[in-house]
């Protein structure tokens, strides 16, 4: 399964459909209907014809993220709409005040930016999560070089 890779990857940007219950029938048949690559670790589904795919070699996320980001690199750090990483939405910026009472007290008083997904309505700040996915990202990007 690769659904902490989906989540990296949504937060890079990347519009990415999961779903940990979709059978390999219904995986190909997305992917030729969409005209998505399809990432997996699955030998087997690898070698489907008719539709694009990319074989995850580590089990490892940020290595799977280098392999990713080798084969599809991002536009530029600065046109990178981060997505929802539960729900791929593209997340929005919003108010500081619209959010008071949906995250933990301390982040309201010390964070200024918040960014809100449209759909499932889930929070997002630059924290020190932020800082960590950024520290990896930038990493995954030079071992993809």
């Amino acid at each position: 399964m690769l659904g902490s890779l989906a989540r990296w990857l949504r937060l890079a940007g990347y519009d990415v459909w999961y779903d940990a219950r979709a059978e390999d029938r219904e995986l190909t048949r997305l992917s030729r209907l969409t005209g998505r690559v399809l990432l997996t670790r699955d030998r087997a589904l690898a070698s489907s014809r008719g539709i694009r795919v990319l074989y995850i070699q580590s089990q490892k996320v940020q290595e799977q993220l280098a392999q990713v980001l080798r084969a599809f690199p991002p536009q530029s750090e600065s046109a990178i709409q981060p997505r929802c990483s539960r729900c791929n939405q593209p997340l929005v910026e919003v108010d500081k005040y619209e959010v008071e009472g949906l995250v933990p007290p301390f982040v309201w008083v010390n964070q200024q930016r918040f960014w809100q997904c449209p759909s499932c309505h889930n929070v997002y700040w630059r924290g020190s999560h932020w800082q960590h996915f950024s520290l990896c990202l930038r990493e995954a990007a030079q071992a993809s070089v």
